[in-house]
């Protein structure tokens, strides 16, 4: 696999963004509920922008890497997205997520960020991925902890939360591969 678009687990599926999916981006970026912990609410335009360069410039720029979208696998319908990016403006590979409220608190969060980590560290070879959440964001948190990957105390990043500190997360390869089985 080349690229995670098509990578499943029982319930979800990923694919690629395209433009047409432009307005469900600037719905999920401008909900106030979803971006609390993420920048806040963006407007349509910058979600546009986001779009171009976060995720279909990115995905040329940085092959196998990327944010996918995140469908039901039963009825097909857009859950959110998920990603394994580089942290913006830095090196470090990050696994993270986006999901609609309506489908809070179904597991979807931690199912595929459990696939993205194993895809991530399988088929692309990554020695190491991270996360990061804002401290206030304990359901992330629990998610990422869920999923694997262990809190290393906190970081600032210049380009997320005005540079406050943040939960910071990260695994090797080897230590998650042998828990998780390869």
């Amino acid at each position: 696999m080349s690229d995670a678009a098509g990578l499943t687990t029982s319930r979800l599926a990923l694919r690629r963004i395209t433009a047409a999916d432009a307005p469900w981006v600037e719905r999920l970026h401008g909900d106030a509920r979803v971006m609390a912990h993420v920048g806040g609410v963006q407007p349509p335009e910058r979600a546009r922008q986001i779009l171009q360069e976060r995720m279909l410039d990115y995905y040329a720029q940085h092959p196998g890497l990327g944010i996918w979208a995140t469908l039901e696998r039963a009825t097909g319908e857009v859950a959110g997205v998920h990603l394994l990016n580089h942290i913006r403006g830095e090196t470090p590979i990050q696994v993270g997520y986006l999901l609609f409220p309506e489908h809070w608190g179904r597991g979807y969060a931690t199912e595929m960020c459990a696939a993205l980590l194993r895809y991530g560290f399988t088929e692309l070879a990554l020695p190491r991925i991270h996360a990061i959440t804002t401290l206030t964001h304990v359901a992330s948190q629990r998610v990422l902890l869920k999923a694997g990957l262990h809190r290393h105390g906190e970081r600032s990043f210049a380009a997320y939360e005005n540079g406050a500190p943040m939960a910071f997360f990260q695994r090797d390869a080897a230590d998650w591969l042998a828990e998780h089985g390869r």
